[in-house]
Order: C-alpha cells, then structure tokens, then sequence
C-alpha cells in the first residue's frame, strides 16, 4: 500500500528529478550514444562503430595528453590544497571575532566578482618578457635578464589554475574547521599535546570532509578546463579539455563525444576511489 507521505515526497522531488533528466541525464547520453557514431572530413554517419574508442586508446598522442592532465590536475590539487588549508586554518582558529572571520572571508571571494577569463588573462601582463614581475626582478638586481618560463609554459598554467580554484578547497575546509568541537582541542591540550599533534591528530582527521570536497571541486574543475591551458601555455601545451575543444571547432562530434564520455568515466572513477576515503554523507 502506498503511504500518502511517499506520494507527496515524490511530488515534491519530481521537479529537480526533471531538471536532472532533462539537463544532465539526457545530455550524457546523447553523448554516449554520438560517441559510437562514425565521422568523415564532410559528414557524419550514424552508424555503431568502436573506432572512436580505439584512437583513444591505442593513440600515443591521447595517452600524452590524458598524463598531461593528470600532472595538471595533481599540482595544482596539492598547491589549492597547501594554501586552502592554511588559509582556512588561520580564519578557524586564529580569528577570534566572528565578525572578522566572515570578513576576511569574504576578502577571498572578491576577486571571483569578476569572470574566471578576466582574472586568467590579468596574468600576461604581469608575467610577460617585459612584464611587472620581470621588471622588478631585473630593477632588484636579482636576475640579469627576464626569465622566459613565467608566461607560455606549465607554470603559468599552473599558476592559473591554483588562481582560479584555490577558493573551492578553502570554502568546504573552512566549513568542515568552523564545525569541530571547541572542547576536543582544549582536551588533548589538557593532555599534553603539543599544535603539531593536535593539527595532525585532531584538526586534519576531522576537517577531511572538507578536503574531500575541496578536493572533488578542484580535480573536476582542471580536468574539465580547457580555455586556461590554451590562453596561459600559448597554445603549446594541451589537455583532455582542449582535445574536446579542438575536435568541435574541426565539426569531429563523434571524436569529441567520445573523449568526454572517457574522461566523464575518469573523473567518476577518481571521485569514487576519494569517496573510499570518507563517507562524506555520514560525516558532514
């Protein structure tokens, strides 16, 4: 027998369950179904085919981009996730005043009033051969001539990156921090131990949520961007994003379906192994 508050729960789910299906589910699998399909300079050819599938994993030039990705992604993971923590950290517990600790906070979020383009591209003159950074190294004496790999290389690129997303790892940390027990850092102080202890046994353990989160934003958000490595390397570096981007712009739909249908798989994976780690649901 159905029970009238199951009904009236459906109901009330059944708008975002549309919006889901309507704007996520059938999206994807059109993809699924066009990354099957077959593509020629002029046409494409609705017929199942498995060759897309087998450039992508048999070609040398997509396994070096898929790696290249990786090493993106895993940088700029690791830098969001040193300064996210730290920042976090200092507002939790070292800004007494709520008043103040929302406001610091909000401080972070201002240069996000902005697009993510604009806030990337303010870099290039910052970074460039003739750039701020240049020219005050050089006016310091610190370096005889300007040092080519700040723009147009892997380090721009990550530099923007951790630019960009360092404020997806501070926000759920500084969320998770915000939340623990006031009482189980003054206990194990009680007890002898010392901050490193407490931070490594106390705030870390219990603050992982938050880096989870942080985490699954960060990785998501570089594996799937495309426009940054294209602006910040100079079109000289290249990743899964750009892979999908240049085979839209040659009208390759197949191609390009397929390789987002493989990456949609690889981010799956990665957030699946994480949620190992911590049952997010359970702990927040």
């Amino acid at each position: 027998m159905i029970r009238r508050s199951d009904v009236i729960g459906w109901l009330l789910a059944s708008p975002l369950m549309l919006v889901l299906l309507a704007f996520l589910v059938v999206p994807i699998g059109t993809l699924f179904v066009v990354s099957f399909w077959q593509a020629t300079e002029y046409s494409i050819i609705p017929a199942f085919s498995l060759e897309n599938y087998q450039f992508l994993l048999t070609s040398a030039v997509t396994w070096k981009v898929f790696l290249a990705t990786f090493k993106y992604a895993f940088i700029a993971w690791v830098l969001c996730l040193l300064i996210g923590f730290t920042v976090a950290y200092y507002l939790a517990f070292h800004i007494r005043s709520a008043t103040a600790q929302m406001a610091l906070f909000l401080l972070c979020t201002i240069p996000f009033l902005t697009s993510n383009i604009i806030r990337m591209i303010s870099w290039i003159p910052f970074l460039g051969r003739n750039g701020i950074a240049n020219q005050t190294l050089m006016g310091l004496g610190v370096i005889d001539q300007p040092l080519e790999w700040l723009l147009y290389s892997d380090f721009s690129v990550i530099l923007a990156f951790v630019h960009l997303n360092t404020l997806f790892m501070i926000t759920p940390i500084f969320n998770t921090m915000m939340r623990i027990d006031r009482s189980l850092i003054e206990a194990a102080r009680d007890n002898g131990a010392s901050d490193w202890q407490i931070l490594w046994n106390v705030i870390i353990p219990l603050s992982k949520p938050g880096i989870m989160i942080g985490t699954i934003f960060v990785l998501t958000l570089v594996m799937g961007d495309f426009i940054t490595v294209r602006f910040m390397s100079g079109s000289q570096s290249a990743n899964v994003g750009r892979l999908i981007s240049n085979d839209i712009a040659l009208l390759q739909y197949p191609s390009a379906s397929a390789t987002s249908m493989v990456l949609l798989v690889t981010v799956l994976i990665l957030i699946g192994i994480l949620m190992r780690f911590v049952n997010i649901r359970k702990e927040l």
